[in-house]
């Protein structure tokens, strides 16, 4: 059950990437939220778990696309791995 919820945030974020890279204006309180949990997320890279690097640059990528303009192949590919992560998560 926690997995599918954590797959439910890389899918969440990962819209919100896809949404930046289309030109949509995403709730800004949405990406911080997002962003804070793909962050806590991204701890888990102590236990081992080598994927976490990619919530750990996902949540930094959200952060930063809120101040400045990100090329679209940087938007791009966070969203993808996150939506794969996110993908693999319910099965």
């Amino acid at each position: 059950m926690l997995v599918k919820i954590l797959g439910i945030i890389d899918f969440v974020a990962s819209i919100l990437l896809l949404m930046m890279t289309f030109g949509l204006e995403p709730f800004i309180p949405l990406m911080l939220f997002s962003a804070g949990l793909l962050l806590l997320k991204g701890m888990f890279i102590f236990t081992g778990d080598v994927l976490s690097v990619i919530d750990l640059i996902s949540g930094g990528v959200l952060i930063i696309a809120i101040f400045f303009s990100i090329p679209s192949f940087l938007l791009w590919t966070p969203a993808f791995l996150l939506m794969a992560k996110g993908f693999v998560s319910f099965f």
